[in-house]
């Protein structure tokens, strides 16, 4: 056995003993046959590391949602990418394969460069020992080359003939998820089929797999797009994500379509896609998550000075009457905690099309 083929097998071996991260779920195993211990990380290529240290993250998402405790010494597959997360990490794609961090329990290796104060511990430390590739002459796995195929196209001026309901807010850990996966509930508790789209943030199982509990199908986010984190990406590039996991969904036999944005409305990404003209051309109802009535006023005025279809405020607010009520006394809104969403006739009546909401054609 040659020196060459001793060191392929070796690195085929440490392959199969490492955990995958959920943000590598569409790449094949099969494909990953090869280890560049010497080539630089762009975004979105997967690399093989060993956990050198247990920080923030103790757990792992792997492809089928479940999750794997850490302990030192762990092979684990991430995906390099950028994060945003105010209530966590910032963190940077690194330009070597020098130690990083796992920046997200979704499996995002990158270089945290800001945290909260509330972290007290540090992010776990990872040691990359290479870019996977098919092959010592292949380019590295990138999470770009399984995304799905373009899906069917749609007017661009009249949406997709069924009706698209995206739910916003303040930042992260305002709500959104929990909104979505009741609406979903109580769109199915109604009788009607819904798909839901995470179309940015970061890698995560999490709020997919709520969703998909509460009855949502199809369920899809961005790295259903050949994206491991939105973070940083061109606005052009969200928008086409955003496109095309809402024609996905829309393709599927559903009777609407219900779409998460990730973080808050000054968070870059986030504000470029709802000033976007596909956002505009879309979405038929917007349901707007707030911590408090504060967050929710201002919200609903920035929403409404864009001429955007807010309709409704929920969140981590509604479980506090006095905020209720002051949101609804400052916005005119009508605010939905998590038992009106699951209520059939009230979720029936945000999915809608914005003409028949409004008497006005899209």
């Amino acid at each position: 056995m040659t020196n060459i083929e001793y060191e392929e097998d070796a690195a085929i071996r440490l392959i199969r003993e490492a955990t995958r991260a959920y943000s590598t779920r569409r790449v094949p195993r099969e494909a990953m046959t090869c280890l560049l211990p010497n080539c630089p990380p762009e975004v979105g290529d997967l690399v093989l590391a060993r956990v050198e240290a247990i920080g923030y993250h103790k757990r792992l998402h792997r492809p089928d949602r479940s999750k794997r405790n850490l302990f030192v010494g762990d092979l684990v597959i991430v995906a390099y990418a950028d994060r945003y997360a105010p209530s966590q990490f910032e963190a940077i794609v690194p330009s070597d394969l020098r130690t990083c961090h796992l920046a997200a329990a979704g499996g995002i290796a990158s270089r945290v460069v800001l945290r909260h104060d509330r972290i007290r511990r540090a992010p776990t430390v990872l040691r990359p020992l290479g870019l996977l590739a098919s092959g010592p002459e292949a380019p590295p796995l990138n999470v770009a080359g399984w995304a799905l195929d373009p899906p069917r196209s749609h007017d661009e001026h009249n949406g997709i003939g069924i009706p698209v309901v995206a739910i916003v807010g303040t930042s992260m850990d305002s709500g959104k998820t929990t909104v979505a996966a009741h609406l979903a509930r109580g769109l199915k508790n109604s009788g009607l089929r819904v798909g839901y789209a995470k179309v940015t943030g970061t890698a995560a199982a999490g709020d997919p797999s709520l969703v998909l509990d509460a009855g949502a199908d199809p369920v899809l986010d961005f790295t259903d797009a050949g994206f491991a984190s939105t973070y940083r990406l061109a606005r052009g590039t969200v928008e086409a994500i955003f496109r095309d996991l809402v024609g996905h969904v829309a393709g599927a036999p559903v009777d609407g379509v219900l779409i998460e944005v990730a973080d808050g409305l000054f968070q870059t990404e986030t504000a470029s896609l709802l000033e976007s003209g596909s956002f505009r051309t879309l979405v038929d109802q917007i349901l707007f998550a707030a911590p408090e009535s504060m967050g929710a006023t201002a919200g609903a005025a920035w929403l409404r000075e864009r001429r955007l279809p807010l309709v409704a405020l929920s969140g981590v607010l509604a479980s506090s009457p006095l905020q209720v009520r002051e949101a609804r006394e400052q916005t005119g809104l009508p605010v939905y905690g998590p038992q009106d969403l699951l209520d059939p006739s009230t979720a029936a009546k945000l999915l809608v099309r914005r003409s028949v909401a409004t008497g006005l054609e899209k």
